[in-house]
């Protein structure tokens, strides 16, 4: 089931980038509703850890976003674009960490390493794809020719920032369900 849902989550993502942009309620909006209920529908498992804390999740991740997007935002231009190859091999330790942790139990000291990597290192690694995400979407925006055939598309601008979000609000609310600074 998690495989046939990270399938549909590809399949409805690639729906939405391959249609193309109009202004207005059209074809592209409503596969970008499709591909936010797949998002949603993978996330709903995360209620089982309670409203308050989601809700302190949702204000974390509310900050760490604003807070990272006024960042970008405010940055010398290209500031974070130079970040791509690091974060791709950052990408690959996280995703190998998840997977090594998934096999791993946390009670042995390997399996809570790969843990930790998992959570917290995926923590900094999606801020860090936020920044990157973010001042993309501001140089193609910037550079996008007033007079051209094809229209600026900001939904597939986006959806790196969008799933940026969804994974660093994921992890906040793992490591408050976790205590992670102990405190509750």
């Amino acid at each position: 089931s998690m495989i046939g849902g990270i399938v549909v989550l590809i399949g409805t993502s690639m729906l939405t980038q391959s249609i193309p942009y109009k202004e207005g309620i059209g074809s592209k909006q409503l596969a970008w509703m499709l591909h936010s209920a797949v998002v949603g529908g993978i996330v709903a498992p995360l209620t089982m850890l309670g409203g308050p804390l989601l809700v302190r999740a949702a204000w974390y991740t509310a900050g760490v976003v604003g807070g990272l997007s006024a960042l970008a935002m405010c940055a010398p231009s290209e500031k974070f674009l130079n970040m791509g190859g690091p974060l791709a091999i950052g990408l690959g330790v996280v995703f190998v960490s998840s997977l090594g942790s998934m096999f791993l139990p946390p009670t042995t000291s390997l399996g809570a390493g790969l843990y930790s990597i998992s959570i917290y290192g995926g923590l900094v690694l999606f801020s860090m794809f936020l920044l990157y995400d973010t001042q993309k979407v501001i140089k193609r925006a910037e550079n996008h020719p007033v007079y051209s055939a094809q229209k600026f598309d900001p939904i597939n601008a986006c959806m790196g920032i969008y799933m940026d979000t969804i994974n660093i609000f994921i992890r906040i609310a793992t490591i408050l369900a976790g205590g992670g600074g102990r405190r509750k």
